[in-house]
């Protein structure tokens, strides 16, 4: 494969993948909620409001603390591995756009899969009225796809400094205004480099993310705790699934090609 055209293949992707973040950048910028949500929102209990971000913050904990374990036995994390290894080795062998793009159509295909599971599993407890322990398991899919697009790009979920840059990324991806910026910003920096966290660093980021989720979700999880119209909170699972993963494998895929980059200029 000669150098030349495997980094002219990685320059092309590069700048496919500035351009997917700029228009990102572009709906965050100009992201704010609708005023009926503001109207509603003001409507809700502030006891309600207090319950439930602090239903986030113990799914986020709980989830994180102790569910790896059972989120691995909803996929097959060696033959994911052993994929990526068979797609390095085209890779290596061409380093054509192609080959960098397959792990893409594969990523869709899992997504996919999870986003027909957290609809029956959001309008189903919908319907029966349960809002909060549907976060632990809404928390737990998501986790599920982005341990599973890791896995797909190469990469582990498991140690520290990577908990703490899936907790910095699924908070950016909810983040509107100008605050999207420095929190985008913060993920790139950890891809740069490595950052290795305190247990203490990794609790605060844990809340943090927890009370983003918790704030944009609140409307959603407070109606879908309602009996009859707790169908329409749990249509909104789905929805909120797929903008994470979208800004997850985004973030996933950049780092790759990152690493790609640094491996042919060496």
């Amino acid at each position: 494969m000669p150098r030349q055209s495997g980094m002219s293949a990685l320059e092309k992707e590069w700048k496919a993948i500035e351009k997917r973040e700029q228009r990102l950048a572009k709906l965050a910028l100009q992201g704010k909620d609708s005023a009926w949500k503001g109207k509603l929102e003001e409507k809700v209990p502030p006891k309600v409001s207090r319950a439930l971000e602090a239903a986030f913050c113990k799914a986020f904990a709980l989830v994180f603390e102790k569910g790896t374990g059972i989120i691995e036995k909803s996929y097959d994390s060696a033959d994911l591995r052993q994929a990526y290894t068979r797609r390095e080795e085209g890779v290596r062998q061409t380093m054509d756009r192609r080959s960098l793009r397959r792990v893409q159509g594969e990523a869709r295909t899992g997504e996919s899969r999870n986003l027909l599971l957290t609809t029956v599993e959001g309008i189903g407890l919908g319907a029966l009225g349960i809002g909060l322990p549907d976060i632990v398991l809404f928390v737990g899919m998501l986790l599920k796809g982005i341990y599973e697009t890791a896995l797909r790009y190469g990469f582990s979920y498991d140690t520290p400094e990577e908990r703490l840059w899936i907790l910095k990324a699924m908070e950016a991806s909810l983040t509107k205004g100008s605050g999207w910026l420095e929190r985008n910003q913060a993920v790139d920096q950890i891809m740069a480099g490595s950052v290795v966290p305190d247990q203490e660093a990794l609790k605060r980021q844990r809340d943090r993310t927890a009370q983003t989720f918790a704030m944009d979700m609140l409307l959603l999880k407070f109606v879908q705790g309602l009996p009859l119209v707790g169908v329409l909170g749990g249509v909104g699972n789905p929805v909120y699934y797929r903008r994470v993963l979208r800004y997850v494998a985004l973030k996933y895929r950049k780092r790759y090609l990152f690493q790609k980059r640094e491996e042919l200029a060496e």
